[in-house]
């Protein structure tokens, strides 16, 4: 079955050391990608980059970078652009869990009172205004170029609405609506904006283990991705506004007949129309 081919490609992930960024970095380098791996955590990039090995340390580069701090973002685009020749493609996945507030929170959900807020404005900080800094910081390249794909990592609705599952669920939400906003600001421009989430609870350290998930129940972070591959190359040209469940992803199909199947709109696109607004209105 023809690959995807990501030979040529420079491609951004945030939050690159953690379950699912790891994956993506590797899957991105093993089809031929240039990737900047971007986590605020020191020891886990440098330990990413001894996982990656010297075989594929000439097209990785790692930048410490928190993506709450615009200046930082800003500067990680310069340098991936300096160092690796260009930047075609954003992966959205950096985010903090729930376990930053109590490790157990799926027995015992987190209650308003428990969340300070300095706590709900650094979860916003890093779940949802990190991805906005890192997209604003990528699109003047990408608009100079009239090309480049922004994929932004976000979760089932289920767990957007779930009580209890704040701050993480609302943020999750405002991606979500702002990837779809972005898709139609973007779209005569060249640049596409897609989301991908697993389907469900995944087997990474988000989960902790007083979670009492069975581990082997859990989705594997592999999943994301063959549909994030495919999403950065030349073969997703036209394709935005998009919402893609990983897990619904069949690997054993054509790439094309994966993405068909597993395709649905990004957000609540249909719940925007009818609008009832001046320019909506009729004579």
């Amino acid at each position: 079955m023809l690959r995807p081919s990501l030979a040529g490609k420079v491609v951004i992930v945030t939050g690159a050391a953690g379950g699912i960024g790891r994956v993506l970095v590797g899957a991105l380098l093993e089809h031929g990608a240039r990737v900047a791996a971007l986590d605020v955590n020191r020891t886990r990039l440098a330990d990413l980059g001894h996982r990656v090995g010297a075989r594929g340390e000439a097209n990785l580069l790692l930048l410490e970078t928190d993506v709450s701090d615009y200046a930082a973002c800003r500067h990680a685009v310069d340098e991936t652009i300096a160092r690796l020749g260009g930047l075609h493609a954003l992966v959205n996945n950096a985010a903090m869990g729930l376990g930053a507030i109590r490790a157990d929170h799926e027995k015992q959900p987190i209650d308003i009172r428990e969340i300070s807020p300095p706590i709900w404005q650094r979860f916003v900080a890093v779940n949802f205004s990190g991805a906005w800094n890192m997209t604003r910081a990528c699109i003047d390249p990408m608009v100079a170029q009239r090309s480049g794909r922004i994929i932004n990592v976000t979760t089932s609705f289920a767990t957007m609405l779930r009580g209890g599952f704040h701050p993480y669920g609302p943020c999750k939400a405002a991606l979500e609506a702002m990837s779809a906003g972005h898709a139609e600001e973007f779209r005569a421009s060249g640049i596409t904006v897609n989301v991908v989430l697993p389907g469900g609870p995944v087997d990474t350290p988000m989960i902790p283990p007083e979670s009492g998930f069975d581990r082997a129940a859990l989705i594997s972070p592999a999943v994301m991705a063959s549909p994030i591959v495919w999403l950065c190359s030349d073969a997703s040209h036209a394709t935005t506004g998009n919402r893609y469940i990983a897990s619904f992803w069949d690997a054993s199909k054509p790439p094309e007949e994966a993405e068909r199947r597993c395709r649905a709109p990004v957000a609540w696109s249909g719940l925007g129309q009818p609008m009832v607004a001046p320019h909506h209105r009729s004579a």
